[in-house]
């Protein structure tokens, strides 16, 4: 049990890591031509803007919580005045807003792809396992925050989960930490390492190509022709 312990917490994390930066240079080195989100806005429409949209502007603030969460110790939390009391507050109510915003746009992308058919036979194989992943992703990060907090209200994912997260960056992860963490969250980290050694082989690439030129970028004028008789 040990040896299994120590590969789910130590190695497998490394192993997705590993993938996902080395998959990435591959993938920009021999397949350029499809590193795209290879859209499907002119199939369907209304369903791809609206849970695009609250998808994106859920996801950026889950993710800044997710990181002052786990790579935030508590003691610098405290030293900026930030209790455990006021702190708590923040992740349930600002963090479950923003966190049923994401599910909602995941739950719109997802039965968009699977149910209108011509998405679907447009989608790889890819594209369907990573929206699926995604949505359950979200789902146990939303029942993790609100249900099993509730339930075992003792519990503080900061003082089990934070600690080993931050550990992996200096090679010294325990995995006798995750011991006595509910099975909720060992699912929601799993599963989000998980996406991460596949994201360099899906259309999650598109995320890097940021259009930063466009800034600075001269306009481009359209002129209409006139044809001539």
């Amino acid at each position: 049990m040990e040896t299994v312990d120590k590969f789910i917490w130590v190695v497998f994390p490394y192993i997705c890591m590993a993938i996902f930066i080395f998959g990435h240079i591959y993938r920009y080195r021999v397949d350029k031509f499809h590193w795209t989100a290879k859209s499907s806005e002119f199939i369907e429409k209304k369903q791809l803007m609206f849970g695009s949209l609250l998808f994106h502007l859920g996801i950026i603030p889950v993710i800044f919580g997710h990181i002052g969460g786990l790579a935030v110790p508590v003691s610098w939390m405290n030293a900026m005045g930030v209790n455990d009391h006021l702190y708590h507050i923040g992740a349930i109510y600002i963090g479950g807003f923003f966190g049923f915003m994401t599910l909602f746009g995941m739950i719109i992308l997802t039965f968009r792809r699977f149910s209108i058919s011509s998405v679907r036979k447009l989608s790889s194989f890819s594209d369907l396992a990573v929206n699926s992943l995604l949505l359950f992703i979200v789902f146990m990060g939303m029942y993790a925050t609100l249900v099993t907090n509730a339930v075992q209200p003792d519990f503080d994912y900061r003082l089990t989960v934070s600690v080993w997260f931050r550990d992996l960056f200096f090679f010294n992860a325990n995995p006798e930490i995750m011991a006595n963490v509910p099975l909720s969250f060992k699912i929601h980290i799993l599963t989000g390492f998980a996406i991460f050694a596949f994201w360099p082989f899906t259309r999650l690439v598109h995320v890097w190509s940021v259009p930063l030129n466009y800034v600075g970028r001269s306009y481009i004028l359209y002129r209409r022709h006139k044809p001539t008789n």
